[in-house]
């Protein structure tokens, strides 16, 4: 009973000598001392991050290189697909390369966040069983590692855009707010995967099938106009075509989006992330008993 009290006692749930974890029902932790944690201990998710960004490529060659390698490479593979089926380089759009290399730099960051999120919780079972912290560092650390691996690949798409003789105008200024977005969007996705991968534990198992049909229903390997009239229901139903879509419009054709782009783009990643992030800390408190 004095371990209860102890617990309980605690000026918050990350304080004390003791805590007691069991199952309970969902609800929300007390949100002033949840976050005012969280602020004090983003550093924690930040190392866990670098380590993880340094762990996963130290036995290969070309190190964080392939960082920039592997979506690069996955953008050449589709660039000749899409040429072999169109008949010819001569038959693809002006600035086509660079508006792949844009769309799957950005879908590979969604994508990134989505499987090291689905993977955060689980992976750290021995830190949650020993330590008490906001939990929610976890799926936030992976987030950052998918920022810091797409960053670098800008540079490749600038490399792009210059060779295809791209236009450059304040326009491209407003894809740094659909970046944001986008970042927010994914953040959700990886608070929400990773508690569903705590329930059920064939998600990551799912996962690669489930981003390789989204990215061909995402304006990526195509332009959002190009879409046939029988599936214009994805441009409401599939939150990355406003998303990489605007992005795409922006940052490669220096074209304003419509307002009703942006609302959909802004209600999609705001809507996700407070989805993802009130799933997650309702079951939080769950994880220590289901690991």
């Amino acid at each position: 009973m004095s371990i209860r009290r102890t617990a309980i006692e605690a000026d918050d749930d990350f304080l004390g000598d003791f805590h007691v974890y069991e199952p309970h029902r969902a609800g929300l932790p007390r949100m002033r001392p949840y976050f005012r944690e969280l602020w004090r201990r983003r550093e924690f998710a930040f190392e866990m991050a670098k380590s993880s960004i340094r762990a996963h490529h130290q036995d290969t060659a070309l190190g964080v290189l392939w960082n920039v390698l592997n979506p690069l490479l996955l953008a050449s593979v589709y660039y000749v697909l899409v040429m072999v089926l169109r008949g010819g380089s001569d038959k693809l759009p002006s600035g086509y390369f660079a508006h792949l290399l844009a769309g799957l730099f950005a879908f590979y960051l969604v994508s990134g966040a989505m499987a090291g999120g689905a993977s955060s919780v689980i992976s750290a079972s021995k830190i949650i069983m020993n330590t008490a912290f906001p939990r929610m560092l976890l799926p936030l650390s992976t987030v950052y590692v998918a920022v810091r691996k797409f960053v670098p690949t800008m540079a490749i798409f600038l490399l792009a855009a210059v060779i295809s003789h791209l236009s450059f105008s304040w326009v491209q200024l407003l894809a740094i707010p659909m970046l944001v977005l986008i970042i927010v969007f994914a953040t959700g996705l990886a608070m929400l995967l990773a508690t569903l991968q705590v329930y059920f534990r064939d998600t990551t198992s799912f996962l690669p099938y489930f981003v390789r049909i989204w990215l061909y229903l995402s304006p990526v390997l195509y332009y959002p106009e190009n879409v046939p009239e029988k599936l214009k229901i994805l441009e409401f139903a599939n939150p990355l075509f406003s998303l990489l879509g605007g992005w795409g419009d922006l940052l490669v054709r220096g074209e304003l989006i419509p307002w009703s782009m942006w609302l959909q783009a802004f209600a999609w990643a705001f809507g996700t992330l407070i989805a993802g992030a009130l799933v997650f800390m309702s079951r939080e408190r769950d994880f220590a008993v289901r690991l």
